[in-house]
């Protein structure tokens, strides 16, 4: 069984060797393995009140969500780039990070609903977590997604 150390990082408080790890396992996920040739590097990671969500072993990432802020009181919470190393899998990391993420979320604006692009094949474990699809299946870098919010409503 492998230890693993949950991290909620601000982005400014990564070190370098953390941030290359985090970095090289989202490249091997999401470019490599699914072959999506697409800039994982938005610009996005290190700005503003964004947040990092990390399951660490040996000081290796294993599995991370980026948490980006909302931008106004009225905007949600964008959980995105959650990946899971191939090493990792089955042993639920995918579930216990997610709970993580939103943990922080809860924490850092309790207000706020989150919002996530899922992969249209993991809607339902999106729901599971209390989830709602909205709107209609859409294609993002050759891939069916799906946007799913959750949290407090602000109707």
């Amino acid at each position: 069984m492998m230890e693993i150390e949950w991290r909620d990082y601000a982005h400014h408080e990564l070190d370098t060797t953390t941030l290359y790890s985090m970095l090289a396992l989202r490249s091997q996920v999401f470019v490599v393995e699914q072959q999506c040739p697409y800039l994982d590097l938005d610009g996005l990671d290190l700005v503003g009140d964004n947040r990092h969500v990390l399951a660490l072993h040996q000081q290796r990432v294993l599995a991370c969500a980026r948490i980006l802020a909302p931008a106004d009181a009225r905007s949600p919470v964008a959980i995105g780039r959650v990946v899971v190393s191939d090493e990792a899998r089955g042993l639920r990391l995918g579930v216990a990070l997610m709970q993580q993420a939103l943990s922080s979320c809860e924490h850092y604006w309790p207000e706020h609903q989150q919002y996530l692009s899922a992969q249209a094949h993991l809607q339902g474990f999106y729901q599971q977590l209390g989830f709602t699809p909205y709107g209609d299946v859409y294609s993002e870098d050759g891939i069916p997604h799906i946007s799913m919010q959750r949290g407090p409503s602000h109707a």
